[in-house]
């Protein structure tokens, strides 16, 4: 039977299954062991599976990053924690240029069967060092697989996945759902990895979005079915292995697309996508593809500044009303 919990329950959950299922597996990064996370995600964690399974790291990203990749080609499956996902710039050549390339570059030799939990986006206050959704800067490298859950129970299901599969996953979590509760389907086998998601059908607009901004596409949806407007809604999930054909069938029934997400818009994910549909479905479209995004501006820390700044609801649903009506 599925279980009511808050996102950050259902991370925690999914690693204690982790953990505690597989041998293979340990858990490292900063503030993760005895402090319980910086925002709980390992609570109870350290004191169950012990300092040798769960532990803390210097404050160095480079070089814990580089130590789960020795782990990965070594027969282990670690899990490192990136405290904030802005901090994972410091530890780009880790990333880009040998976690995603160890498989290619050693010919099939060595595979990596690393995750790489970070959280991301804004929250109230937190300045623009501590507020970067870079989901565009890692889908756009090969070798990467990469994960956004939306809801409690992907976070679970999601997380799972990723501890499963042979290739480098990173899974990156809005810190701004982590309070939300949802069912978490616990007694359920491990999913497959990849695969969108239509949450809501329409045959006006199909509305694609990711992490915090799907909640924001499903209440936009709400507030337009009650002038007419049908909107289909698309969690896209995985942005690495992309399911395109979700997206491509929906376009192809309701000819109109608006993209969201929380990121800048320039050069953001929502490009990508816009660019596919363009390209690869041209004929079914009635109206251009538009994209709600953050103006290109770092995220300012006074909360009055975040409002003008960042996308919710409300900018989905005045940018589907321009798409349908155009």
């Amino acid at each position: 039977m599925p279980e009511s919990m808050r996102y950050i329950q259902a991370v925690n959950a999914a690693l204690t299954w982790a953990l505690d299922s597989r041998d293979d597996t340990v858990y490292f990064g900063e503030d993760v062991a005895i402090p319980n996370g910086p925002f709980g995600a390992t609570k109870g964690l350290h004191k169950r599976f012990g300092a040798g399974r769960i532990f803390d790291t210097p404050i160095s990203e480079t070089g814990f990053l580089g130590m789960a990749l020795g782990a990965a080609m070594t027969g282990m499956r670690p899990i490192a924690e990136i405290m904030y996902a802005d901090f994972a710039f410091v530890a780009m050549d880790q990333i880009v240029n040998q976690i995603a390339n160890i498989r290619y570059s050693s010919g099939g030799r060595w595979k990596a069967p690393l995750v790489i939990r970070m959280q991301q986006g804004y929250s109230p206050g937190a300045c623009a060092q501590h507020s970067h959704s870079p989901e565009a800067y890692f889908a756009h490298t090969p070798g990467l697989r990469l994960a956004l859950p939306a809801t409690a129970d992907d976070a679970y299901q999601m997380l799972r996945t990723a501890v499963t599969v042979d290739d480098p996953v990173i899974v990156a979590e809005a810190r701004m759902l982590y309070p939300i509760a949802g069912e978490v389907r616990t007694d359920v086998p491990v999913e497959p990895m990849g695969g969108a998601r239509v949450l809501r059908e329409g045959p006006d607009v199909t509305v694609v979005a990711w992490s915090r901004m799907v909640p924001a596409a499903l209440e936009a949806a709400e507030t337009l079915a009650a002038e007419g407007i049908r909107a289909e809604v698309i969690d896209l999930r995985w942005l690495n292995p992309l399911d395109f054909e979700t997206v491509g069938a929906s376009v192809s029934k309701t000819g109109r697309l608006v993209v969201a997400h929380e990121a800048n818009l320039t050069g953001g994910f929502g490009a990508e996508i816009a660019a596919r549909v363009a390209d690869e479905c041209f004929e079914d479209l009635r109206s251009p593809v538009a994209r709600v995004a953050a103006p290109d501006v770092p995220m300012p820390a006074a909360p009055v500044l975040q409002q003008a700044v960042v996308p919710e609801a409300v900018h989905v649903a005045d940018t589907v009303r321009r798409t349908v009506h155009w």
